[in-house]
């Protein structure tokens, strides 16, 4: 744990000033209204390099000058920031850095935003004494498909490779050359492609990064810069959209120290697109004559009232997680109450029992995101981060190189942090449950495993330090009883890395099968999987998508497709027609993460507030006002006038969310947790039939399919032109030792075929993978893995070949 530091007082420019002790004198000259002028330093990137030398002071007691981002305060100590000397030192770094900085600002992207600017006008000399020709190179040159640098421009402040080296540890970004040469580049000039590289654009002083979507489309005295968050994955960063002639013109982070650090990820940097798409869908549409046509509003809603009134108990709803609290909220009750239908969810997967749902809920066992900095021990179970809640790749990694975190993982197969992990271990995939228990016992030290599960849950419970761990579990570890029983011995707070961005939300407001708002109990209805048979069999007639695509990203995707087509009336909100409007009767256009106005509930129980940022396309409505015009037309008056009575009506059915207000969620959101009104959390239910674990079954010779989401699969990559190009194709992931048992060579196109259905592929071989198992990408626009749903085990054999 870091230990609280003492305040200690200093003068700055003659004015007492209380900081922090071992603060940098940057920061603490903040609280004496001091700004001292820097280039290198930022914060997030970690301990400061003193690179620029612009933050030079004069310090009483020691004869030279100091970089005041790179020392640290202490009691007593008197600093002058505005002596001679330190002005003479600041005009010659200046005057240094514009040897060879070129005089492009009326082009420059950067212009009228540029720290460069602002310190060479309230810093410099004003004039400067060079009439030598400056250096030049090729510019701009691509430094990847999403950033452009112009090398000139660069002052060398070495804040775009620190980051690659120290916060992303992708190491690609480095200074070549030596002297007046040096250049930021990478080797052999290869592009620059990482998960997180868009944050060197906006951690660049100058202009010398710039980013291709946003390059030349608008300067900073025609934008305005509001906040949101993004809810294109689970990670619910904090971000700003920069908005132009009514158009998103690029995202920039919002820094929140609970959430996201100040960073995000390249999906949701450049993921904003889709938002003007000229395919947007924009009004709303009837099916007539086989084809959505567009009707009126009021034609719309009447038609889908009646559609769902007429299938009253036989319909279900299915929610994805860009569905704020309130839309969830209106939406189940329009199933429980308008219609009398229990049958609503938002996983794609298994569902939680209502016992389940409320236990790995419990105030007490939710950790926060910043917890894991000050953890001495994190498990990542059943999750790989970097694909599912990539945020928190980037915190783990911190925390490790800052304080040392000891890291344990388990998973069915590799991650991107396996490599700075102090243990590491596989279970074969549904072999969750088994791992669980052994680990579970080797915590409590009740009973003993032999063979490998035992000595893996042996290895990761050395990893564990009681009462100093956060364990990160994945939605699809499936066995939670044994999730809880391993919490509970190793005394370990919880986060969940759920599959959808809002997946805690809508389950706490209510869009469950098991249970309603407040995690209170409900009548059961059906999981995904039941929803999707009832439809294709006919025992539910009707169905409500809002905001997902079941067919393309749910298990079993030709089966849904079956479904809906089966089904008599379909009603979706969606942004795009997709594989699941073609199966539509009435067809809402849905709004953006930078149109909606509610709230959202991130994984460690923090609300935030979604701020609309560019107004709705065409005759796009809010989706909660059109949920509550439904409800009226399906009998249920709600009441609800503006987004601040639906919030209302969301704290009054959950009693933890009591009080919970605009103006409380604030800039940085509230976690539900930390307040009085989570007192009136319910209690844990009995638990009812246990379920037996699903071990791994046996291979009869073939190999144990795996599933996984990986991050630029689905429609948020193919529907962005700048993300196309990462739109992976499929992939099979094999171990070393069963690929040379089958023959296959990496890249080799193999058919992975089971039960019939057989999906394309191109062979990928991975070192740590576990023998037996072979691992396929769901949500890709081909060869989806979804299809194979439901299989235990496939088999391999080259394209075109036999077995």
């Amino acid at each position: 744990m870091t230990p609280e530091r003492q305040e200690i007082t200093l003068v700055v420019d003659g004015v007492e000033v209380k900081a922090p002790e071992g603060a940098m004198l940057v920061d603490a000259a903040k609280g004496g209204d001091v700004e001292i002028p820097v280039f290198c330093y930022e914060p997030k990137l970690g301990q400061p390099v003193g690179a620029c030398r612009m933050c030079l002071v004069e310090v009483e007691g020691i004869p030279k000058l100091q970089t005041a981002c790179s020392t640290p305060v202490r009691d007593g100590m008197v600093v002058y920031t505005a002596t001679d000397r330190v002005k003479e030192a600041q005009e010659a770094v200046v005057e240094f850095l514009l040897v060879n900085h070129p005089l492009d600002c009326p082009v420059c992207d950067k212009g009228g935003e540029c720290p460069l600017q602002d310190i060479s006008m309230g810093w410099g000399p004003g004039r400067s004494r060079m009439t030598d020709p400056k250096r030049h190179f090729q510019k701009p040159i691509p430094l990847s498909p999403l950033v452009k640098i112009d090398r000139e421009r660069c002052i060398l402040c070495y804040r775009c490779v620190r980051f690659s080296q120290e916060v992303a540890e992708d190491e690609q970004l480095q200074l070549l050359e030596r002297g007046a040469a040096t250049y930021v580049g990478t080797f052999d000039d290869r592009p620059y492609i990482a998960p997180f590289h868009g944050n060197i654009i906006e951690l660049c002083p100058v202009g010398a990064l710039t980013s291709e979507a946003y390059r030349f489309r608008a300067r900073p005295w025609d934008i305005e810069d509001a906040g949101s968050i993004c809810t294109l994955c689970p990670s619910q960063c904090n971000v700003k959209f920069t908005v132009r002639d009514e158009r998103v013109q690029r995202v920039l982070a919002r820094d929140n120290h609970e959430v996201d650090d100040g960073w995000l990820c390249d999906k949701g940097r450049f993921g904003f697109q889709m938002i003007a798409a000229e395919d947007r869908i924009t009004e709303p549409m009837i099916r007539s004559g086989g084809e959505l046509r567009p009707f009126s509003w009021e034609e719309a809603l009447d038609a889908a009232a009646d559609g769902l009134r007429t299938a009253g108990k036989a319909t279900a709803a299915v929610a994805g997680g860009a569905t704020s609290n309130e839309e969830g909220y209106l939406a189940q009750r329009i199933m429980r109450a308008a219609l009398g239908s229990p049958h609503v969810e938002s996983r794609g997967g298994e569902a939680l029992s209502h016992h389940r749902a409320v236990a790995l809920s419990r105030p007490e066992l939710a950790a926060k995101v910043s917890d894991i900095d000050e953890a001495d021990a994190v498990l990542v179970l059943g999750a790989d981060l970097l694909h599912q809640m990539p945020i928190l790749d980037l915190r783990v990694r911190k925390a490790i190189r800052r304080h040392g975190l000891r890291v344990g993982i388990a998973t069915d197969r590799p991650t991107s942090l396996d490599g700075g992990a102090d243990e590491t271990a596989r279970y074969e995939p549904g072999g969750a449950g088994e791992f669980l228990s052994a680990l579970a016992g080797e915590l409590s030290g009740s009973s003993r495993t032999d063979g490998e599960e035992g000595g893996d849950a042996e290895r990761i419970a050395g990893v564990v330090r009681p009462g100093k761990t956060v364990i990160l579990w994945g939605e699809r570890l499936g066995p939670l009883a044994e999730l809880i029983a391993v919490a509970e011995a190793a005394q370990a707070k919880l986060i969940e890395v759920p599959e959808a961005a809002n997946a805690r939300g809508l389950r706490e407001v209510g869009f469950a099968p098991g249970f309603g708002p407040g995690l209170r109990e409900a009548n059961a209805g059906m999981d995904a999987a039941g929803i999707r048979h009832a439809l294709a069999e006919g025992e539910l007639s009707a169905a409500l998508l809002l905001n997902v695509n079941p067919v393309r990203d749910f298990p079993g995707g030709p089966a849904w497709n079956e479904a809906l087509n089966k089904a008599r009336f379909v009603v979706a909100f969606s942004m795009f027609d997709d594989e699941s409007t073609k199966h539509a009767n009435i067809v809402f256009p849905a709004e953006s993460h930078a149109e909606k106005d509610g709230t959202v509930t991130h994984p460690d129980g923090r609300v935030q507030r979604m701020r609309p940022n560019v107004p709705h396309r065409d005759r796009t409505r809010p989706n909660w006002l059109v949920l509550v015009e439904l409800a009226a037309r399906l009998g249920d008056e709600t009441g609800i006038d503006s987004p601040r009575e639906a919030l209302e009506a969301v704290t009054e059915a959950v009693p933890f969310y009591a009080g919970v207000t605009h103006e409380e969620i604030a800039g940085h959101g509230v976690r539900w947790q930390e307040r009085e009104a989570a007192s009136a959390f319910p209690e844990v239910p009995a638990a009812g039939e246990s379920t037996p674990s699903v071990g791994a079954a046996g291979s009869n010779g073939g190999l144990r399919l795996g599933t996984y989401r990986d991050l630029w699969s689905g429609e948020t990559t193919e529907r962005n032109p700048a993300l196309r190009f990462l739109a992976p194709k499929q992939l099979v992931e094999l171990a070393p030792t069963d690929a040379e048992r089958l023959g296959l060579a990496r890249g080799d196109e193999v058919d992975v075929r089971s039960n019939g259905t057989s999906i394309r592929a191109r062979v990928a071989i991975r070192e740590r993978m576990r023998p037996g198992a072979a691992f396929l990408i769901e949500g890709t626009a081909e060869q989806n893995a979804t299809a194979l749903a439901g299989a235990d085990v496939v088999e391999i054999s080259k394209a075109g070949g036999t077995k």
